[in-house]
């Protein structure tokens, strides 16, 4: 792998090339200067390299791949052909496919370019339909998207861009063979990028198997936090109930607190901790896999 070398510091989107319209949909959102991600990926993206990204959430990955991709998309504007797809971005999960389909509506507000989400745990036929016609970006778990590829609902013959987001995730989750089987079925000559928070070497034999030449940028050590979180160590007593008081304690003494996502390592204790929070007086929710996908939703947009 070839990679990049440091770059100078650039201060405005401007300097990394970025369309006025796109510039102009930026100006709506809270990004206002390119994070390190985005600021050492966005031009070699737009310049057709294949790319291997180490970077965590929080990093501003989302915008170091959405924002070329549009760009490159919105560059060569031709309306895709029934069933099509020009860019597909692999997630693992319902939630974060979400959240990438909302940032390209978002970056992309001043272009003429169709995005489309794809996941498993809810009816098919919306996704079908939006296939149908024929699209210029999908987002999509794997399974649901090979589900639909064996339907004949969707075609990747014609995909110039493949993104694959939070690769170790999907390793974790038994994805691989999706994701090997996906990366066979688009062309050979399209641009291939790659994002993971680690390299074990599963992923790095995917890499190496679907990457051409690509260049490699890397904004913190893999499997070390992003440079926005600040950690802690706090210390509980050994009891369920002795750690959800330390936890009350911790949430009523932080100051400006507007929201916090608190991991348990079980659903069961999810469950369990949602109800103590509750009736100790705090505006709790629950989110676990065995959730239906809108009460799901309803969750995360109450968060």
């Amino acid at each position: 792998m070839n990679r990049a070398g440091k770059t100078r510091h650039m201060t405005t989107f401007a300097e990394l090339g970025l369309s006025p319209k796109l510039l102009k949909a930026l100006e709506k959102t809270t990004l206002k200067a390119p994070t390190p991600i985005q600021e050492q990926a966005i031009p070699h993206i737009m310049k057709g390299r294949d790319l291997m990204g180490l970077a965590q959430t929080g990093t501003g990955k989302t915008a170091a791949f959405a924002l070329p991709i549009l760009q490159r998309l919105a560059a060569n504007a031709v309306r895709p052909q029934p069933k099509t797809v020009r860019a597909l971005v692999l997630a693992p999960t319902r939630e974060l496919a979400l959240q990438i389909e909302e940032s390209f509506r978002t970056y992309g507000a001043n272009l003429n370019l169709t995005p489309a989400v794809v996941f498993g745990g809810v009816g098919q036929m919306p996704q079908v339909r939006a296939l149908s016609r024929g699209v210029d970006i999908v987002v999509a778990t794997p399974g649901r998207m090979l589900d639909l590829l064996n339907q004949g609902c969707v075609r990747l013959d014609k995909v110039s861009i493949l993104v694959l987001d939070e690769a170790d995730r999907m390793l974790d989750m038994g994805f691989i063979p999706d994701i090997e089987r996906l990366c066979k079925l688009v062309p050979f000559t399209r641009q291939t990028l790659f994002f993971t928070a680690t390299m074990p070497p599963e992923i790095k034999r995917i890499t190496e198997q679907f990457l051409s030449n690509p260049v490699q940028v890397e904004v913190a050590r893999p499997a070390t936090a992003a440079a926005t979180i600040t950690q802690a160590l706090v210390s509980t007593g050994g009891t369920p109930a002795l750690k959800r008081e330390t936890l009350r304690r911790l949430i009523r003494s932080a100051d400006n607190l507007q929201n916090a996502i608190i991991f348990c390592n079980r659903k069961t204790e999810v469950a369990l901790l949602h109800k103590s929070l509750v009736r100790h007086g705090f505006p709790a929710v629950a989110l676990h896999g065995d959730m239906d996908q809108r009460s799901r939703m309803a969750a995360l947009e109450s968060f």
